[in-house]
């Protein structure tokens, strides 16, 4: 274990305070050359975040056909070696160019001269990937993007005792050396039930899709509601597209007997879904969603979605990383790049807390008690590797969405 929880927060708010000056002097520092912006494809697959920026724009690639190290002094005797597995090519490689940006905005930020970070493009074939970074002699791996790469990838790290802070919000991969940075709809919709419960909300109706998202989003309703006492009386699933969502609605709506219901999807299907379950007037049960809704503004534009209620990360830190990150690289993140940047803090913290160059990760480190502080908040991790994190309840009210209770600061 670490030391103490007091001083491992200390040192948390140290590099807290010393990015804020990064980002506040990123006009300063030399940028790559780049090619103008474009507007990029989804993802193809959902992360821990939205896959999308502020504006919708990403920035344009940077050639990384081979691993490329940043920085590159001074030796890597005197460095830890971090290897970085995203997807830099492909589907998914402006999502995967945008975390690695982020790791080097960390590395600039905060003048860290202690970590080798090197990224491999898992776009092609994960475990090569993977392969390469055991072989390179990288002692912990951030990454995958992907849930569905992580087997393939802690087939080769396992064996040498590499820890994966994998960016997937797939809590089904998670393990004693997979730990998941991403958001995953358990801890969103545990937030959001907190909060309803305490506002009055008894009785839970739900929506949700088939597939894998909608099954890990009723599951954490009902151990949600074990834990604040509230009970769940009807739930219709459906496949989604516009027609089964309504037909859903409408069918949950005949069933009655609830106050409030969770819809665990995205913005468009939310809110078609919520038109059946409102009168004209906007009677009727309270609205729930999950971390899917945060950032986009047809949540608050639509007249139906009045007083719904959803938890998300803090965007606090997020607005002045943006701003800093379109100086450096000519366009918006990804909302999810900031898992990038948070990863080489978490990587800071340890090295700070006596782990040597060269020497194994210290796996037991991830684990402590007291968490660990980012751009997106505090967070910490379970012995199973699942996240933690402390996220803020939002309400669409008026037309806006306006935060009704803060993220913790600390555990």
């Amino acid at each position: 274990m670490m030391g103490s929880t007091k001083t491992g927060l200390i040192h948390c708010r140290r590099l807290i305070l010393t990015l804020g000056m990064g980002l506040l002097l990123a006009g300063c520092q030399i940028i790559p050359q780049v090619d103008p912006p474009y507007s990029p494809p989804p993802p193809s697959q959902p992360t821990g975040q939205q896959g999308t920026t502020d504006d919708r724009r990403t920035p344009p690639p940077i050639d990384r056909s081979s691993p490329t190290p940043l920085p590159q002094e001074p030796g890597d005797s005197t460095r830890h070696r971090v290897a970085l597995l995203v997807p830099t090519t492909g589907d998914n490689g402006r999502v995967g160019q945008s975390i690695a940006n982020a790791t080097t905005m960390a590395l600039l930020d905060t003048n860290a001269d202690s970590l080798r970070i090197t990224t491999y493009d898992t776009a092609d074939n994960a475990r090569e990937a993977a392969r390469r970074a055991v072989a390179d002699g990288n002692q912990l791996i951030l990454g995958p993007l992907l849930g569905s790469n992580v087997a393939d990838v802690l087939a080769e790290a396992r064996p040498r005792n590499i820890p994966l802070i994998a960016f997937s919000n797939d809590v089904s991969v998670a393990s004693p050396d997979v730990y998941l940075m991403g958001l995953s709809p358990s801890q969103s919709v545990a937030r959001t039930v907190r909060f309803a419960q305490s506002q009055g909300a008894r009785t839970y109706g739900a929506l949700v899709p088939e597939g894998e998202y909608g099954r890990q989003a009723e599951l954490a309703l009902l151990e949600a509601l074990r834990g604040v006492g509230g009970s769940l009386v009807a739930t219709e699933r459906y496949a989604r597209n516009d027609g089964s969502a309504a037909s859903a609605a409408r069918r949950l709506r005949a069933r009655g007997g609830f106050d409030t219901v969770m819809i665990a999807d995205s913005p468009r299907l939310a809110i078609i879904a919520a038109a059946e379950l409102r009168d004209e007037t906007g009677a009727g049960p309270r609205l729930l969603g999950t971390e899917l809704w945060s950032g986009e503004s047809a949540i608050p534009a639509a007249g139906v979605m009045q007083g719904a209620l959803f938890s998300a990360l803090s965007d606090a830190r997020y607005r002045r990383f943006s701003e800093s990150y379109r100086s450096r690289f000519g366009d918006s993140p990804y909302r999810i790049a900031t898992l990038g940047y948070d990863g080489v803090l978490l990587a800071l913290r340890v090295a700070g807390n006596g782990w040597q160059p060269g020497r194994p990760f210290p796996t037991g480190q991830l684990t402590d008690a007291g968490g660990f502080l980012g751009l997106d908040g505090a967070f910490r991790f379970s012995s199973d590797g699942t996240a933690q994190r402390a996220l803020e309840v939002r309400e669409v009210r008026d037309g806006q969405v306006v935060v009704v209770s803060p993220a913790p600061e600390s555990f």
